[in-house]
């Protein structure tokens, strides 16, 4: 498979696609079989990049995978576990930071775990050291080899109390699983919320986890001596819902998203609304459409669930390019999420990017140089050009663009965009796109 695509824009997506589970939910529930003594059962599994990189590793631990693409249907055996060097785990891992989330695990089941050089979207500074400090807490021991970070826990691992400075969810996630299963009460503050956390902790409690969520952002988890295996349905992946309704916004279209779920879209859809889309909800999924009349510019602030996502920033921006008057947007999640307008601007759009907050608070980057707010200018036409895939999600809002643009566009280095969007070429086509 070719890692370009050309993109004959001037069209307006119509049709319908199915989305499936979560990429940021089910690459984790699958982490979390791991400590599970008998074998799990995920439904809803979409065919993405992240779902064939963490099949991968739990083989090579030494528990088989088993996924129906046509179903969605993954089974994963933990039940005899293995160790793995950290050669064949990079190999496996290629960029992605799964590994990282392995670690509590195993640590658990074999007593050791190995973390190779960690990759990953760069889109602003993600450090492991949230999760090495966690695991350090928790008892594990960290030694630095020549290829990558050797973890063991000769005396086990033992509760704690933690405190976040950022509601991270990586930083969440690497707790939840490490907590489970250590001895003792463990608490969280200052945690992550997101729905795809609180379905990872909805996955555990069937493992047989003991865990509290308070309404102050805190987790109370009593640890358990054994998890058994789940069989959960994972929720729909809400990013890619709002990018597919952030295409039928910028190209005028009518998209039908079997799947959708408005109970995780509320935010996006009220900021859909206002910018001049409109949807239909139905049992079965949401219509997102273009209602033919002018589109509107707002003011958007990107934060941490129940806010606007960040996930969902890029692909609105796309969409606010064809908004008549000023949009601000403020990111304050990822210091340098907006660096992807410069392929924008060079396809006509006019983005002016600034260091200072240009939101309703001051954010973490306010007093640092990084050019995290934007404002848009619009309505400009989109012209096609020859673009790059930077990140997961600036590759598919970029694939937006192109859409929009007139001419034909060639977007390169786009197996990026297969770890997070199933089958997206076949869902172009689907929707009317002249793609190539």
């Amino acid at each position: 498979m070719t890692d370009s695509i050309r993109v004959h824009g001037g069209r307006a997506l119509r049709g319908e696609i199915h989305v499936r589970g979560a990429k940021n939910f089910v690459s984790k529930a699958m982490v979390a079989a791991l400590l599970g003594s008998t074998p799990s059962t995920l439904r809803n599994v979409p065919q993405i990049r992240d779902v064939e990189v963490v099949s991968s590793l739990l083989s090579l631990h030494g528990a088989p995978v088993d996924y129906d693409v046509e179903t969605g249907v993954l089974h994963a055996d933990t039940s005899n576990l293995t160790t793995a060097d950290a050669f064949q785990i990079a190999q496996h891992a290629g960029s992605s930071r799964i590994p990282i989330l392995l670690c509590g695990p195993l640590l658990h089941r074999i007593g050791e775990a190995v973390i190779p050089d960690l990759g990953g979207c760069r889109i602003g500074d993600r450090p492991i050291d949230f999760h090495l400090d966690i695991l350090k807490k928790f008892g594990a021991q960290v030694e630095e080899g020549p290829d990558g970070l050797y973890l063991t826990a000769p005396n086990g691992l033992k509760g704690i109390k933690y405190e976040l400075s950022y509601p991270s969810v990586g930083a969440t996630e690497q707790l939840l699983l490490t907590a489970v299963m250590a001895e003792g009460i463990t608490t969280l503050h200052n945690a992550a919320v997101e729905p795809e956390i609180k379905d990872l902790i909805d996955t555990l409690q069937t493992m047989g986890a003991i865990i509290s969520v308070d309404t102050d952002r805190s987790l109370t988890i009593e640890g358990v001596k054994e998890l058994r295996g789940f069989d959960h349905t994972a929720l729909t992946d809400r990013i890619e819902v709002g990018s597919w309704a952030c295409a039928a916004l910028a190209t005028k279209g009518d998209i039908f998203v079997r799947g959708a779920q408005q109970r995780h879209m509320g935010y996006f859809l009220n900021v859909f609304r206002k910018v001049g889309g409109e949807f239909d909800i139905t049992s079965d999924g949401i219509r997102f459409y273009h209602p033919g009349t002018e589109l509107k510019p707002i003011a958007l602030q990107t934060d941490v669930h129940p806010g606007f996502m960040t996930d969902w920033q890029q692909p609105m921006v796309v969409a606010l390019t064809q908004a008549t008057g000023l949009s601000i947007v403020h990111e304050t999640v990822y210091e340098n999420r907006l660096g992807f307008t410069g392929a924008l601007n060079q396809m006509g759009a006019q983005v002016q990017l600034f260091r200072e907050c240009l939101g309703d608070k001051q954010c973490r980057f306010g007093q640092l140089n990084f050019q995290h707010s934007a404002v848009i200018s619009g309505p400009t036409p989109l012209a096609a050009a020859d673009i790059e895939v930077p990140d997961l999600r600036g590759g598919f809002s970029y694939l937006i663009a192109a859409l929009a643009a007139e001419g034909t566009s060639t977007v390169s280095n786009i197996g990026i965009i297969d770890r997070g969007y199933e089958n997206f070429r076949e869902k172009l086509t689907a929707l009317g796109a002249a793609v190539d």
